[in-house]
């Protein structure tokens, strides 16, 4: 997937966070990734590769 995501875009990754949500938006962008979880609210810093790979599908901008 091509860099179709922007701050504040929700996404949708390919494995569910453990509370249930696989929907999160998308704090920071940089070197990594920072996506917040819109179920609990949990965060968590990917790196850009390892991002690309694991998301499905941009959901809205």
């Amino acid at each position: 997937m091509k860099n179709d995501y922007k701050l504040g875009s929700k996404v949708i990754m390919k494995k569910a966070h453990p509370c249930g949500e696989n929907l999160w938006v998308i704090d920071r962008i940089g070197v990594d990734i920072k996506i917040k979880c819109l179920n609990c609210g949990r965060t968590i810093m990917l790196p850009r590769i390892e991002f690309n790979k694991k998301i499905k599908k941009v959901v809205e901008e």
